[in-house]
């Protein structure tokens, strides 16, 4: 019973932050940082009318009239469902099939289908959508075989394209993690002992196998659901599937956007959370008392933290040493040519983009209308095709794509690293907080409502509270372009501190479980000494890959905010009778991005096609880095060797045929001359 009423806590819990997310973009509308408390009483008063019935009205700026809020939501809601649930049956059935599949499969072929999916898992879902859609246009054009709806249109809805397109990301990420957690599983005791047994391995892996990584696989699918749900909001936007994110986005009222994250979050938190309980089992950590007294009201954690904060002797710290540590470290990194070919990347993209915004002062060429030799007969238009007169061809209005994207390289990629750092640095913080300071009920507590994110599309959270922000008015933008930049940065890196920090958290607990830690106690470390000395060195290997991890979902959200016209920094915007498509004041990429579902309707590929490569490169980039932080860990744990330092240390000794022996070689000892 306690159980359940701890469920219906926490989805309260859940209820108000998102109601508090509600009042956000009319907070940052009419109010902002001018009256930074006045946010308050815009959420009492929302608060006031949410408990009314009456007050749920569906309301549209093109529409005077007004709407049942949960009647007008309810169908567009239960086609989202229908979409993200068939396309979730199928993705995880087909997961299931082939990693089950693949482990009968020769050890070569599952090597080379591993690095299939560690590609296949880094294309964009914008890049699966694009070229989905443009090869069912391509058949339609070409041979006249529709076969499949390519996009909503009045009543006539599209069912099986968005479904198959939305089930290609979760399809991809459970077939990856159930393939390693199967080769974990095998390679435990438990298994060579049925092995040995005369058991087959058709049969350890059905009955034994399977049903041990169900439980971890369950929690596996909360991190795929979350990011299905952001490629859900995307894909209804490219095939133009009139969903609950499409009714959000035409209301944008405080009322619609609660109800409908609401609608949204309930069946996941329910089944996540019944599931939960039904396979609950008591995990203890073995954690050390790092404190005598433990104090839970923020005043003592404050006390306790600059207590030890007090205890450091600064005056014996050499500057230096960690210094030249890091550096040391940097090179071991280095070394491997992964992180080198990544690292390489980064800095000759965003060195080039400064030089050339230096030599030519963002200078980006144009052509308005493009003629033959003879200078009457005109070749092209706006948007010229590649090579002439541009490389990569032009936009709409005549602009070089190959200008704008060196000049936004260095705002994406720099302010992509930089949020990715930030969410990381406040991670640690929170982590150490939640791992030192911290007891076991708070820390479940706090683990729960971390979790509870994992229910809401992170790009459509963004884009409710960007969108106030971004967005220019006829009277001009509400805040400044350093206004606009400073609280983009900050609501990118807030939104996923609390999962973050429980996930540092979790590490720091599993290091301070080892014998080590008592004995540094015992001897005693201060928390200072022992975070500082012991537990930051293990877990920074696994900080850095959840740095790039970060970073490639930075990335994402830039590309799903550009197909709604949110672009960093902001949306230039024209008004009157004829409107120039909106731009990107730095030229950041994702603002080249935002004319996607016209360039693939159009045929006029290299409207997104370049850009998007940018992306996916810069995708493979820190994959390679991450992939090289996992290997040097490896080879330091001895688990990967490195062969070329083992071929440089043991050289093979060449023989020589002079090296003969005979039976005048030896001396017998024990023995007469006459034997």
């Amino acid at each position: 019973m306690m159980k359940l009423l701890r469920i219906a806590v926490f989805y309260l819990l859940g209820v108000f932050a998102i109601i508090c997310i509600s009042v956000f973009p009319n907070f940052f509308a009419e109010t902002g940082l001018s009256d930074p408390f006045g946010y308050f009483s815009d959420l009492g008063e929302f608060l006031l009318t949410f408990i009314q019935p009456e007050s749920w009205i569906y309301e549209t700026s093109m529409s005077k009239g007004e709407f049942s809020l949960i009647g007008t939501l309810w169908e567009p809601f239960v086609y989202s469902l229908e979409i993200l649930f068939s396309a979730l049956f199928i993705g995880f059935s087909l997961a299931f099939a082939f990693a089950l599949a693949a482990n009968f499969l020769p050890q070569k072929i599952l090597q080379i289908l591993k690095r299939g999916l560690d590609f296949l898992e880094s294309i964009p879902d914008i890049v699966v959508a694009a070229l989905v859609q443009m090869l069912m246009l391509y058949l339609l054009n070409t041979y006249g075989l529709e076969v499949f709806r390519v996009a909503s249109y009045m009543e006539n809805k599209a069912y099986a394209l968005p479904i198959l397109t939305l089930s290609i990301l979760p399809m991809v990420s459970l077939f990856k993690i159930l393939l390693l957690m199967i080769e974990d599983e095998f390679a435990k005791d438990y298994v060579l002992f049925l092995k040995s047994k005369g058991i087959r391995k058709i049969g350890v892996l059905f009955i034994h196998v399977l049903r041990n990584i169900m439980p971890t696989t369950f929690h596996h699918t909360k991190v795929i659901i979350w990011a299905t749900l952001s490629s859900q909001f995307i894909i209804e936007r490219i095939f133009n599937v009139h969903g609950i994110s499409f009714f959000i986005l035409e209301s944008f009222t405080p009322m619609t956007i609660a109800a409908a994250l609401i609608m949204m979050f309930t069946p996941f938190f329910l089944i996540f959370q019944l599931t939960d309980l039904w396979l609950e089992k008591s995990e203890n950590y073995d954690l050390p008392n790092l404190s005598i007294r433990r104090s839970y009201n923020p005043k003592a954690i404050i006390e306790n933290m600059w207590h030890s904060f007090r205890l450091v002797e600064w005056k014996q710290l050499n500057p230096w040493k960690p210094i030249a540590a890091v550096f040391r470290t940097l090179l071991d990194y280095v070394s491997n040519w992964k992180i080198a070919a990544g690292a390489l990347f980064f800095l000759l993209l965003i060195s080039t983009s400064l030089i050339y915004s230096v030599a030519t002062d963002d200078h980006v060429d144009q052509a308005r209308i493009v003629y033959e030799a003879d200078g009457v007969t005109v070749k092209s238009t706006p948007p010229h095709p590649p090579p002439e007169p541009f490389l990569l061809g032009s936009d709409g209005q005549g602009f070089s794509m190959l200008d704008m994207l060196t000049i936004g390289a260095k705002y994406t990629l720099f302010f992509g690293l930089l949020i990715a750092f930030l969410r990381v640095i406040t991670g640690l913080f929170g982590g150490v907080v939640f791992a030192f300071w911290f007891g076991t009920k708070r820390q479940k507590w706090i683990e729960k409502m971390a979790d509870s994110i994992h229910f809401l599309p992170l790009s459509l959270v963004a884009y409710i509270l960007l969108r106030p922000i971004l967005t220019e008015l006829q009277s001009g933008f509400a805040y400044s372009l350093t206004e606009r930049i400073v609280l983009e940065i900050i609501i990118l890196t807030i939104l996923v501190v609390p999962l973050t920090s429980v996930l540092l958290g979790n590490e720091m607990k599993r290091v301070l479980s080892n014998e080590f830690i008592k004995s540094a106690q015992v001897l005693g470390g201060s928390r200072w000494h022992i975070f500082w000395h012991h537990v930051l060195p293990h877990i920074s290997a696994r900080t850095t890959i959840l740095f790039g991890q970060q970073f490639i979902q930075v990335l994402i959200i830039f590309m799903h905010l550009g197909i709604f016209s949110l672009f960093f920094g902001g949306t230039d915007q024209t008004f009157g009778l004829v409107q120039d498509p909106p731009r990107s004041i730095s030229y950041e990429w994702s603002g080249l991005i935002g004319s996607t579902t016209h360039a693939l309707s159009s045929g006029n590929y290299w409207l997104i096609a370049w850009v998007l490569l940018g992306f996916m490169l810069s995708i493979f980039a820190m994959q390679f880095i991450i992939y090289g932080v996992k290997e040097v860990q490896q080879t330091k744990a001895g688990v990967i060797y490195n062969s070329r330092k083992l071929k440089r240390i043991k050289a093979p000794q060449k023989t020589t045929s002079d090296d003969t022996m005979d039976r005048q070689s030896f001396r017998f000892t024990g023995k007469s001359e006459a034997d």
